[in-house]
């Protein structure tokens, strides 16, 4: 069982997956947040989640080895379809089932796919301003705040590619409203979450939104099948659009 270091009215869920880095036992999720300790790097971070044997993986950890990945296949990539450079980035072994560095791989993939369907050079700054405000979105965050990473990370890259700041103006609205139109997608595709799922519903949306808008034509396959399916014990299965079909009954 989860260790009980808060008052009995902070209620904890436990995923049925076993994703603590350090010990494979479940994940547990508390109402309110503590102070906890990194198991990897030994800071201390106000946390909603550990595992049922007490261990905490900070965001920074859990995602600091997907980094490189990510940057690679971005620099390297010829694919003008970010579903294409998404699902490389995933079958990385660095690259978990769930978890926060896909608040980086949407928007990276999205950065790729963009540059290549312009004919422009994908840069090192932008990379990095994408894994950067990538970070700012806590894992959970589609829980705990109503606001799926795969979402934010979205928005994130349109406001990377057109230069939007809180004083823009036309932009500052389509990129919200992209946001917006990727969280009604994912929230509309049902629950528990699932980080590739979620993902995958954000590059679907994104991809017709930056063609009416910017007039980039990135490309988005006409099938697309989730490869990743039997590692997540939570899937929806049948009920998920990318769910191969050879699998339903």
């Amino acid at each position: 069982m989860c260790p009980n270091r808060t008052a009995m009215t902070n209620t904890m869920q436990h995923s049925p997956e076993p994703a603590c880095l350090v010990c494979g036992a479940p994940l547990c999720y508390r109402d309110t947040a503590e102070e906890m300790t990194c198991s990897v790097c030994g800071r201390k971070f106000s946390s909603n989640a550990s595992c049922e044997n007490g261990h905490f993986v900070c965001d920074a950890c859990h995602a600091s080895p997907a980094i490189s990945a990510i940057r690679s296949i971005c620099l390297e990539t010829q694919s003008k379809n970010p579903f294409t450079v998404a699902a490389a980035m995933m079958r990385s072994p660095s690259v978990h089932m769930h978890g926060p560095e896909h608040h980086i791989l949407v928007g990276a993939a999205l950065l790729a796919a963009y540059h290549n369907a312009g004919d422009l050079v994908l840069t090192k700054d932008a990379l990095d301003e994408m894994v950067r405000r990538g970070l700012m979105v806590p894992g959970g965050f589609c829980g705990l705040a109503g606001s799926c990473g795969a979402a934010l990370s979205a928005g994130m890259f349109y406001s990377i590619v057109t230069k939007t700041n809180p004083l823009s103006t036309d932009s500052w609205s389509l990129a919200n409203q992209l946001t917006a139109a990727c969280l009604d997608a994912i929230g509309k595709a049902g629950s528990p979450r699932c980080c590739k799922r979620d993902s995958f519903l954000a590059l679907g949306v994104t991809v017709p939104f930056v063609l009416q808008h910017l007039e980039i034509a990135m490309e988005m396959p006409e099938l697309f099948h989730c490869e990743f399916f039997s590692r997540n014990r939570e899937c929806l299965k049948e009920r998920c659009p990318y769910f191969p079909t050879e699998f339903t009954h």
